[in-house]
């Protein structure tokens, strides 16, 4: 079937030397609400682990989580048994906190994402701030990095907040796309003062990409994207990753999991 820009192994820390221009960009697919699902009835169904393996089988390179601190989806035991059961690579998004921390250090994901975290959003709102939590973020990202973990850190495409994560030694930038997302989300960016607000966004985002790339950091991007905004992202050569899930999980509702994974690699294979 045809979607209109339909879109969107573990790396290590010599990843940087396996990018090459040329190649699609890696989609993680995010799987937490697959697990918002069964949490409705705090059962057993549906099956984290089954998604998860369902997406490998469909081509996705990653599995990304988020282990909120408030636990509204993903569980403690979910990393676990994550951790044991993928086979490509593990992306775990926390807030940098203590408690985190050590879960991080005893599940050992192939990689940490550092996110902000509010218990009153609904969903992470906006990149977390470096530069406003720059020696806390700098002491965590040192012990993830001394126990083998690849860190990135989910930031807005702000130059300012690209140089910080630098500074404080993250190997990977995450760029928040929740503007762009919002405003690609009706017919309103199509055209008119919509479209050039959308173009705007798409060049910040081109830029603090190219800004990050220079500085020796990893590119990744996500939050809100869709199998019809994906395409000018997904265009941008210096973005190696997304990170997309709501979008995807929604999608299987109605054609299945694995058929959904596959379209949204497509989107980025066709950019």
């Amino acid at each position: 079937m045809n979607i209109y820009h339909l879109s969107g192994k573990k790396l290590t820390n010599d990843k940087c030397s396996m990018i090459n221009e040329n190649m699609s960009a890696k989609l993680n697919v995010n799987i937490d609400h697959v697990a918002t699902i069964r949490e409705a009835r705090k059962t057993i169904e549906p099956s984290i682990i089954t998604a998860a393996v369902v997406c490998e089988q469909a081509g996705a390179h990653g599995i990304t989580v988020h282990l909120r601190q408030d636990r509204r989806h993903i569980q403690d035991r979910d990393i676990e048994l994550l951790r044991e059961v993928v086979t490509t690579y593990l992306n775990v998004e926390m807030a940098a906190s203590e408690e985190m921390l050590n879960i991080a250090l005893r599940t050992k994901p192939d990689a940490v994402s550092l996110v902000p975290e509010s218990p009153d959003e609904i969903t992470t709102e906006g990149g977390l701030d470096v530069i406003g939590n720059f020696e806390n973020i700098k002491s965590v990202i040192q012990k993830l990095k001394d126990a083998g973990i690849f860190v990135s850190i989910f930031i807005d495409p702000d130059l300012e907040q690209i140089e910080a994560a630098k500074g404080v030694g993250a190997q990977q930038v995450e760029l928040c796309t929740a503007e762009y997302a919002e405003m690609t989300l009706s017919a309103r960016a199509a055209h008119g003062e919509g479209a050039e607000k959308a173009k705007a966004e798409i060049e910040r985002i081109k830029n603090a990409a190219e800004r990050a790339k220079n500085l020796g950091l990893i590119v990744a991007a996500g939050h809100g994207l869709t199998y019809r905004n994906i395409a000018a992202l997904a265009a941008v050569p210096e973005i190696t990753e997304f990170n997309i899930g709501h979008n995807i999980i929604s999608r299987s509702v109605f054609v299945g999991l694995n058929q959904a994974v596959k379209e949204m690699i497509e989107a980025v294979n066709q950019s």
